[in-house]
């Protein structure tokens, strides 16, 4: 950042963040001269405009009532004027207002999955055992958490890199037994065997979501709610119901809503000889599952699909179709869930989350990165992830209408780093997104002036977002980017290496 002299005793002044705060904000920032160029007027947007100074002010995002406090939702944007013309000193050119959030702090609510810090094993059955429904984990990188204890010890780490408000989601697997609660199988799991993680979370302040674990079970025939088999049926059918009372009880104690996901690898590896049938009993079992008592308020019941899966290529039973069906005839109880690894490679769900908000008041997202299929790899900060997140955005997402969680795994990495940037970049997105003058650029469209809609939109992605999203981890007490690997290193000689 370039040093300016104040015409307050002339002398010099660096503008950093740290001095953008506080009392001292417009009568340090309202008198700056730049040392380089001559008398340049150096501008501070916070929502009352100055016109006569220059057209296109820009400004700090939050609301007019968010900016007329001492500080400052994100960090105030300089805007230099000088003989070689305007210069961004920081980001953007925004309008005061029209953008997407009304709070002066934002909480950007995610779910951090729990099965990424043990190769999706689990604590109920043998953690040897091959995984099945569809799913893979490849790598064997060390350092795997074998128990409850490193889980949460491993994800208390993530979490201290992770800025913005979080949740945890569990799978019915990582149920926690002992001598006083010894081991049950799944159609038995009581509220109890999640207690150690509803202390986990009050103790920092978390939410959790909740996931029935219809696979990598001897009871999987290799079907769940959908075998032909009605004992196999009525087993799964009794663990659905036992997850609905365990996300209420989550609900209930860590007072926020539960969004509990219904997924199964349900499906053929080769064309099969009925495909209804199937889909019949799957919905007879949902609804089986759904008639346990639950308030809609705090549990909130998601379907999701997937088109195919290892062993399940030909035919997958909770297909797109399926799923969003039987949300759209059940709106009273449940909602859809889409991941964005479940469709055709294709398909892209960032068009899927407008379509479904213009229907449904609620949805849910599974975030993550399909290489070719349903592959789960870490979520980049890449285009989809961006578009994703412009859609939530745009569509008040974060006013409670999309809920946000990660679901990928990769053992072939380190866990804590592979947790780590999945769920900073989603934030990233979240973020880039709420720095974007969205209103400006829906004009554009509405009024078909596409060629300079065009261009203002590749514009947008060369400013320099990275100092914004800084000063975002800075004032979550968090690391910026480039401080927090050498932490994970750290801990991974200290703590991983020693897992053996």
């Amino acid at each position: 950042m370039k040093k300016y002299r104040s015409s307050v005793g002339q002398r010099i002044y660096p503008v950093e963040y740290s001095s953008m705060t506080g009392n001292t904000v417009p009568h340090v920032l309202n008198s700056f001269i730049s040392l380089d160029g001559g008398d340049d007027y150096v501008s501070r947007e916070s929502g009352n405009r100055n016109e006569s100074t220059y057209q296109d002010n820009v400004g700090s995002p939050g609301s007019d009532e968010a900016l007329q406090g001492q500080d400052f939702p994100f960090p105030t944007v300089l805007v230099q004027d000088n003989v070689f013309g305007r210069a961004r000193l920081h980001y953007g050119w925004w309008p005061s207002s029209g953008l997407y959030w009304s709070k002066g702090l934002l909480t950007l609510d995610i779910s951090l999955h729990c099965w990424q810090g043990d190769d999706v094993r689990g604590f109920d059955t043998d953690p040897t055992k091959p995984l099945t429904g569809g799913i893979q984990t490849t790598g064997n990188y060390p350092g795997r958490a074998r128990t409850p204890e490193e889980l949460m010890a491993d994800m208390d780490k993530v979490l201290s890199f992770c800025p913005g408000t979080k949740k945890i989601n569990l799978h019915a697997s990582y149920a926690i037994f002992d001598e006083e609660k010894p081991w049950v199988d799944r159609d038995k799991l009581e509220p109890k065997h999640f207690k150690k993680w509803v202390d986990f979370c009050k103790a920092r302040g978390l939410g959790a979501d909740f996931n029935p674990t219809f696979f990598s079970h001897p009871k999987c025939d290799p079907l769940t709610l959908a075998s032909p088999n009605e004992e196999t049926r009525k087993f799964w059918v009794e663990h659905g119901k036992a997850c609905i009372r365990i996300s209420q009880y989550l609900a209930e104690e860590l007072g926020q809503p539960c969004t509990m996901n219904i997924w199964t690898g349900d499906g053929f590896k080769d064309v099969p000889a009925d495909r209804k049938g199937p889909r019949d009993r799957y919905k007879a079992s949902i609804d089986e599952i759904l008639s346990e008592p639950y308030d809609f308020k705090l549990v909130k019941p998601c379907i999701e699909s997937k088109v195919f899966g290892i062993g399940v290529e030909a035919y997958t039973v909770g297909s797109a179709e399926f799923a969003l069906s039987y949300a759209a005839f059940n709106r009273e109880k449940c909602i859809p869930l889409m991941d964005n690894g479940h469709y055709h490679p294709t398909e892209v769900v960032s068009d899927k989350i407008p379509a479904l908000l213009a229907f449904f008041p609620e949805i849910a997202l599974h975030i993550t990165r399909p290489i070719r299929w349903d592959s789960d790899h870490v979520v980049l900060f890449d285009d989809e992830t961006k578009e994703i997140c412009k859609e939530i955005v745009r569509c008040g997402g974060l006013d409670g209408r999309v809920n946000i969680a990660l679901d990928y795994f990769d053992a072939s990495i380190n866990r804590i780093s592979a947790w780590t940037v999945g769920f900073r970049n989603v934030e990233k997105a979240l973020l880039s997104a709420l720095c974007t003058p969205h209103t400006a650029l829906k004009e554009l469209q509405d009024t078909n002036q596409f060629t300079e809609l065009m261009v203002r939109q590749e514009e947008l992605k060369t400013l320099p977002f990275g100092e914004v999203w800084d000063e975002y981890c800075r004032r979550n007490g968090v690391p910026v980017d480039g401080a927090w690997f050498e932490e994970v290193k750290k801990y991974e000689q200290n703590v991983l290496s020693k897992r053996i």
